[in-house]
């Protein structure tokens, strides 16, 4: 099984160089950013499962998407950081499930979240990682709309909303988007150690 916090540091020490990088990856080893889970109850729902869908969001996006003209460290810092807005933001919580086979009711422990700093998505990523790192506005827009149309910022989409122009004015956003998509709905499925109990 592969080891994804050392895959992480390992990307992130050889692409990663800007002035802050450091102390930003010094940062993420003091928060659960490598033991926390990447979502609740879909993709990598499951201790790890943050750090393993940044590198999986990493692979994808430079096996599927890099071209010659694009930044290495780019792709690095937005597929590697892009959900770091999730640090400190699930909790293990437990709830009674009826076992189907006996009948009996079970105590079983799912993710909830407790977002102690409500600031969106995308955009409090971009906030947290340039309290280390500034980044360039190509990987700050790529990193605020990697939801896509799936963020709540979103209403009625569209050629004239702010994503359509993100998208079009930076690629780098929308590889980014398709690399997140990728990786949470083909390559991370069945990744979750949380069952659903719906």
């Amino acid at each position: 099984m592969p080891d994804y916090k050392e895959k992480f540091i390992s990307i992130f020490c050889e692409k990663i160089s800007r002035n802050g990088a450091e102390e930003l990856l010094n940062w993420l080893r003091s928060t659960d950013f490598f033991s926390a889970p990447a979502s609740t109850k879909f993709h990598c729902a499951k201790e790890g499962g943050l750090v393993e869908h940044s590198v999986k969001v990493y692979e994808v996006l430079r096996e599927k998407h890099f071209e010659p003209s694009d930044d290495e460290e780019s792709f690095a810092i937005c597929a590697l950081l892009h959900d770091v807005c999730k640090i400190n933001f699930y909790k293990v919580s437990s709830r009674n499930v009826k076992n189907e086979l006996t009948g009996v009711w079970e105590k079983v422990p799912y993710y909830a979240t407790d977002d102690s700093f409500p600031y969106g998505h995308g955009e409090k990523s971009v906030f947290l990682i340039e309290r280390f790192m500034r980044l360039k506005p190509a990987e700050a827009v790529a990193i605020r709309w990697h939801m896509g149309g799936f963020d709540d910022a979103v209403k009625g989409g569209g050629y004239n909303s702010p994503i359509a122009f993100a998208f079009d004015k930076y690629p780098l956003s929308v590889k980014l988007f398709i690399a997140d998509l990728e990786s949470t709905y083909l390559r991370e499925k069945g990744t979750s150690a949380v069952k659903k109990h719906f």
